[in-house]
């Protein structure tokens, strides 16, 4: 029980039955359960999961309805940790686009609840998260050095493209690659320095497309004073983690980008499990130490708090409190 799956999705009961009315396409979320969650946990030998919604956020076209949304499911989270003290952690929702609810439950995720960092997706209403729009909640995200975890969408006009073909197969590492893009060449990245992002299934297809970013920051001097640093030196201060990618094809291109100190175990649950990227990862021809460091020493040096397992409950409390 040494593992720490930094990619773990839970559905809290409201989330569960927006989503549900929506038809958004996610039954295991749905049918999703915390006796699920544990199960896999032991299964793959986990003892922590950071919990995250992910896709498809919270925010359906009412800024209020997200609001409440998001803070409900951030309640819930927090007492999922505060049950089962050490097997959670928590990374906040945020009601996005909408800036001044979300720059109030940041307030409220870190200091009420303690949360470990926040998930975003990487696109809300066609804009990617380097858009200006967006610049108050980064902001705000690099005054409290917040760990952020980014997890794909889909954009509205890149859905039913090809058929037979499901949207997320190729989608998801296309639209990570585009929200890094953003972060990247608006500059957001160089005035949020404090800021550490965990990218999912292993960046997308950023390990492919690296000699273009980097041959277009060279072309635009403009681009290039946004990156001062180089954009290589960029990604390598990022995070990602395995989900989805725990094999030799993508580890290989992964590992050419970052070292094995940039990298993450993630399991993607419920939709895959912790023990098939447990037994993945041994096949990436990594050695020893490499596999403890991505299954848990990366994590406790990005989360410290998760060394200490906390037998007390959060100084928090649960109940319901009425939406900001």
């Amino acid at each position: 029980m040494h593992r720490i799956d930094v990619h773990h999705h839970h559905s809290p009961p409201e989330f569960a039955r927006t989503i549900d009315r929506l038809k958004t396409g996610q039954q295991p979320l749905v049918d999703w359960t915390v006796a699920q969650s544990i199960d896999d946990m032991d299964r793959a030998g986990i003892a922590t999961a950071i919990t995250s919604l992910g896709h498809p956020g919270v925010w359906f076209g009412d800024d209020s309805a997200a609001r409440c949304l998001a803070r409900t499911c951030n309640e819930f989270s927090a007492k999922l940790m505060a049950d089962h003290p050490g097997r959670f952690g928590m990374f906040a929702t945020l009601p996005m686009p909408d800036v001044e609810g979300s720059l109030c439950e940041i307030e409220f995720a870190f200091d009420t609840l303690h949360a470990d960092g926040v998930n975003l997706i990487t696109s809300y209403a066609g804009k990617w998260l380097g858009d200006p729009a967006f610049t108050p909640v980064m902001e705000e995200l690099n005054r409290h050095k917040a760990v952020i975890h980014v997890h794909p969408t889909i954009p509205a006009a890149c859905k039913n493209l090809i058929p037979h073909v499901a949207d997320h197969l190729i989608e998801f590492a296309t639209d990570t690659s585009r929200a890094i893009a953003s972060l990247l060449l608006s500059g957001t990245v160089t005035r949020c320095p404090d800021i550490s992002f965990i990218f999912s299934h292993a960046g997308g297809t950023i390990p492919y497309i690296v000699e273009r970013l980097t041959w277009w920051a060279g072309v635009r001097k403009d681009i290039a004073a946004s990156v001062p640093n180089g954009v290589l030196e960029e990604l390598k201060r990022f995070f990602y983690d395995i989900a989805f990618s725990a094999n030799p094809h993508a580890f290989a291109s992964l590992l050419t980008l970052v070292p094995s100190s940039q990298v993450l175990f993630g399991s993607d649950f419920p939709f895959r499990s912790g023990r098939e990227h447990a037994a993945g990862l041994l096949t990436c021809g990594l050695g020893s130490g490499d596999i403890q460091a991505i299954e848990r020493e990366n994590a406790l040096r990005l989360l410290p708090r998760l060394a200490r397992v906390r037998q007390e409950r959060p100084v928090c409390s649960t109940r319901q409190r009425p939406c900001p």
